[in-house]
């Protein structure tokens, strides 16, 4: 009987035990994590979501402060349009977050950086060639390209002394996307270094629309790698979305993917960067908890636990500070939906808001609780302590679970090794 350590998964010159750590934002997949897959061999993500919002946490710098003062005198407008970000501090945030991960990395593994198109950041095109381009320059082992087709990304870095040498991927959920993708970048002649297959059962936003339970992972997987043997493409594929054991990774790995990307598994690891608190919040979900809604600013529908306190929330938007969501217009979604609210209910000093979030401030505050289909089984992959809470895990643990288990099987930690 095989196990995920039976194979290696093979970027250029980089030989890698098949295990890619999912980019979870903001900050969800933390350096530490990362760091830990890369350390045991296999590929982890940091997020460049909300990329400002997470070095002024982790290396106290002030950079969402001085975007509230600056735009301070535009709160109470609904029209967002001149709430820009400074590109200058877009680019020294990402590469002091990139230089800091990086110069921790230990062992023979990457670490990417995952970066979403949908952070549109009213400027669509300049703020995500600032965030490419920085990373770049600090050293980041490779960029996935993720929440959107992307198909002008690979042109915006063209030019970088980089472009050709990084690792750069592209996540998508159909084959139709991919060829959209190959088609739109033939120019270039620059092919993704690999293509992560994002399947409906996922975390986060979903490529799919609200019939996405009609969909399989290992159909569209199929597909793919058939479509690329008649092209003659030889492009790593990454299936991903509800790989939940060792041997679901290997059924994938026979079917000639190059590895497996994962990531619900390692929401409740001590490195991950969600909160304690909500981490129990993880655990103790069931299955009828889990829900795709459409609250998403994006127009992407969402999978989430339905006990999000973010759901629902009428906070007045926070674009002056944050603002991630704005499009080239500087609208957004919520914006429109908060307004409607507030005109039906003048008189209210709190409103609800229940078809869109902020997503931008609750993402922040760790008030929508984003998750894989599969959430409802972390109970069974650790143990409950008589206060009914559970102890996390290491990522260690979670990741050597994956390369070796067999048969199906989830190795639950020993007591001692999660002890506090």
């Amino acid at each position: 009987m095989k196990c995920l350590d039976d194979f290696r998964m093979r970027m250029g010159r980089n030989e890698l035990v098949p295990i890619m750590i999912g980019g979870m934002g903001v900050d969800i997949s933390s350096s530490d994590l990362a760091l830990e897959a890369a350390r045991l061999g296999g590929v982890g993500h940091i997020s460049d979501a909300m990329i400002k919002t997470v070095t002024d946490r982790r290396y106290k710098t002030k950079y969402v402060k001085a975007k509230q003062a600056q735009y301070k005198y535009n709160v109470e407008s609904s029209d967002k349009s001149e709430v820009k970000f400074d590109l200058g501090h877009l680019a020294e945030a990402t590469q002091m977050h990139v230089e800091k991960t990086m110069s921790r990395k230990q062992g023979s593994g990457l670490v990417f950086i995952n970066c979403m198109e949908k952070l549109t950041m009213n400027a669509p095109k300049e703020t995500l060639k600032v965030r490419m381009s920085a990373a770049l320059d600090a050293g980041i082992d490779g960029i996935t390209l993720a929440a959107g087709l992307h198909l002008g990304s690979f042109a915006l870095i063209e030019d970088h002394p980089r472009f050709r040498d990084a690792k750069l991927g592209i996540i998508v959920s159909s084959l139709r996307a991919l060829q959209l993708f190959l088609k739109k970048n033939s120019r270039l002649n620059r092919l993704p270094d690999y293509v992560v297959v994002e399947g409906p059962l996922a975390g986060g936003h979903l490529g799919f629309g609200m019939d996405w339970a009609q969909y399989d992972l290992a159909t569209i997987v199929t597909e793919i790698m058939a479509w690329m043997k008649a092209e003659n493409l030889d492009i790593p594929v990454i299936p991903a979305g509800g790989i939940f054991t060792g041997s679901d990774a290997v059924r994938f790995a026979e079917m000639g993917a190059a590895g497996v990307q994962v990531a619900t598994r390692f929401t409740v690891t001590r490195e991950c960067g969600l909160p304690d608190d909500v981490k129990q919040e993880y655990f103790r979900a069931d299955e009828d908890d889990i829900e795709v809604n459409q609250i998403s600013p994006t127009g992407y529908p969402m999978r989430m636990i339905k006990s999000s306190p973010g759901i629902g929330d009428g906070i007045r938007p926070n674009c002056e500070a944050y603002g991630y969501l704005l499009d080239a217009s500087g609208k957004c979604a919520y914006i429109d939906s908060y307004n409607r609210e507030v005109a039906a209910h003048p008189e209210a000093k709190r409103i609800a808001v229940m078809d869109k979030t902020c997503l931008c401030t609750h993402m922040r505050n760790f008030a929508i609780w984003t998750c894989g289909q599969l959430t409802w089984r972390l109970k069974d992959t650790s143990l409950q302590r008589p206060d009914g809470s559970f102890q996390l895990l290491t990522a260690e643990h979670v990741f050597k679970d994956y390369q070796f288990s067999t048969g199906g099987q989830v190795q639950r930690p020993e007591l001692e090794a999660v002890a506090a």
